[in-house]
């Protein structure tokens, strides 16, 4: 199980991602304000616990520590002091919790953090169907939500996991680099799981 958004031992970087296995590194995304604030760094670049606070609702001194536990855990570090303010931004370009089949404990980690992903994901697509009569007709045409059932091997399924995985890098940089984006870009999401059905009893 893996999703994709340091602790003493610290998650580690690959290809650009922070990437959590032990249990500690984990449990410190499995709370919804630490993702939302997480999602609103990915979306601005940097951000101050004043901004946060304005996007969520929540009071400043909530979104300072929660923004403080995040850098404990190596998930996002101070930017650039601007006067009095202090922004903060992510470590990384996106973030992968990976259960180590090792350590029995991160798989409840990780499967609570994609919990929370998951609830804040629908939430997401169920904004998004609530404002499709005032959207363009062609961007919702453009939009799909689709499913699938079929059997895989194993390695047929991780194989197909990482193709998914893989499905935007031919937009990579246009989030960071506006120059990059052509005339009439959006921003767009996706979010994509990648399963087997568990073992059926025979009996």
């Amino acid at each position: 199980m893996s999703t994709s958004g340091r602790a003493p031992s610290g998650p580690r970087q690959a290809a650009g991602q922070v990437v959590a296995t032990d249990p500690a590194s984990i449990r410190a995304l499995a709370h919804p304000l630490r993702l939302r604030i997480l999602a609103i760094l990915d979306d601005e670049g940097e951000v101050t616990a004043t901004r946060c606070a304005e996007v969520t609702g929540e009071s400043v001194a909530s979104c300072s520590f929660h923004l403080r536990m995040l850098a404990k855990y190596g998930y996002v570090e101070p930017a650039e002091r601007r006067g009095k303010e202090r922004p903060w931004r992510s470590v990384g370009r996106g973030r992968q919790t990976r259960f180590d089949p090792d350590v029995p404990e991160s798989l409840h980690a990780a499967g609570a953090v994609a919990g929370l992903v998951l609830d804040q994901e629908a939430d997401r697509v169920r904004a998004w169907l609530a404002a499709a009569p005032a959207e363009d007709p062609q961007w919702l045409l453009a939009s799909t939500m689709s499913g699938a059932s079929f059997y895989a091997t194993r390695e047929e399924l991780d194989a197909l996991a990482r193709e998914v995985e893989a499905l935007t890098d031919r937009f990579a940089g246009r989030w960071d680099d506006p120059s990059l984006r052509p005339a009439g870009a959006r921003p767009a999401r996706l979010f994509a799981v990648v399963n087997a059905d568990p073992p059926q009893d025979p009996r």
